[in-house]
């Protein structure tokens, strides 16, 4: 196996502490081809989809990729923007929030980088834009709050796939989620608290997040758990009572059981018993995508009121409100403890010093650069 070195490696080349914030992934256009092209890397990742590859690959090449991408193409046109992806967009707003943050608090140098799972920009491009900026300890941030091994498990994946080929592999820390966290919580709290200040309050909160198949969660996968653990934990920020808030999940593909109660399910039965108003959330998803814009806010708002129900209210995601990137730095701050750019003592000139002592020594040494 050849390792990928730096041919241009300079010795004394200053250190600075890396970021790789991530998400799930977009096409490059609202096309059935990209569609195609998008679809088959997310579908053919068997953290995605467990089923063995050479049946799968028969279903996924004989038949999704056929009929899929030209259905899923007319869904993204609705929600593309001059921007493009709103997940992209959104994104490159929320790594640049971020930044900022961390270099008014970190003692040291820093450099955010974004990346996505599948697509572009790839954790791949990500981590070698932070090496070639020096970065030599890099944390990877999913913005996946609950894990489940088919996101924070396929990110791991895919970030030890590159490093693996790497001569020299930095120093590696990951958040796996947060669903618990602090920050993340009251940032969710608030972004209710706020739409109901502002457009009034219905009778209950629906809590959407994203379906995973059963047999993922009867082989261990913590996902349910921390999905209705933070669902009640925003639940009491709000001070809601039993029978005020549902934890749904949505987004079901194939006919195998997922995770249930199913968000369209539950939204036709509250539309049935002629609810007056059903507010929605979705706290699983860091960034609006189309699967809040147009599945959420789009299909299932249908669905409520064809069924009898009244006014359906879509509270939209933290993307990059202020205090859910000061949720995040936070998050970064405390996993980066004890690296030099965290260090209340880091004192750039005597780095910079120690840098150029020890490239003297090495081109004493015989080394070319």
């Amino acid at each position: 196996m050849r390792f990928d070195g730096e041919s241009d490696y300079r010795h004394g080349s200053p250190e600075i502490l890396g970021v790789l914030v991530t998400n799930l992934g977009t096409p490059d256009a609202p096309t059935p081809k990209a569609l195609r092209r998008y679809l088959k890397e997310f579908l053919w990742d068997p953290r995605v989809v467990e089923i063995p590859r050479a049946a799968w690959w028969l279903i996924l090449n004989g038949i999704i990729l056929n009929v899929r991408p030209r259905r899923s193409a007319k869904l993204y046109e609705q929600v593309w923007t001059e921007e493009g992806s709103p997940l992209l967009a959104i994104g490159r707003r929320q790594a640049e929030g971020v930044a900022t943050r961390l270099s008014e608090r970190l003692p040291g140098p820093v450099k955010v980088e974004l990346a996505m799972r599948y697509g572009q920009p790839s954790i791949e491009s990500g981590l070698m834009r932070l090496r070639e900026a020096g970065a030599r300890r890099i944390l990877v941030l999913p913005l996946y709050p609950q894990y489940s091994g088919s996101t924070g498990g396929s990110t791991f994946d895919q970030v030890s796939k590159v490093l693996r080929r790497w001569r020299w592999v930095p120093g590696l820390r990951f958040v796996s989620d947060y669903h618990g966290d602090a920050g993340y919580l009251d940032a969710l709290a608030e972004s209710v608290r706020a739409y109901w200040a502002e457009h009034g309050r219905g009778s209950k909160l629906l809590m959407s997040f994203h379906g995973v198949p059963k047999r993922y969660l009867l082989a261990g996968d913590p996902y349910h758990c921390q999905c209705h653990a933070t669902g009640r934990q925003l639940a009491e920020r709000l001070g809601l009572k039993e029978g005020e808030w549902v934890v749904t999940f949505q987004s079901r593909f194939g006919k195998a059981e997922w995770l249930k109660p199913y968000t369209d399910m539950t939204v036709k039965a509250l539309g049935e018993e002629k609810l007056a108003r059903l507010d929605v959330v979705c706290p699983g998803f860091s960034a609006d995508c189309l699967e809040t814009i147009e599945e959420i806010a789009g299909e299932n708002r249908e669905i409520f009121q064809h069924a009898g129900g009244g006014e359906f209210h879509y509270i939209p995601a933290l993307n990059d409100r202020p205090d859910h990137l000061d949720a995040l730095a936070d998050l970064v701050l405390r996993n980066v403890q004890g690296w030099p750019e965290a260090e209340p003592g880091y004192d750039a000139s005597a780095r910079q010093s120690a840098a150029e002592a020890s490239r003297a020594r090495a081109l004493g040494m015989g080394a070319k650069d």
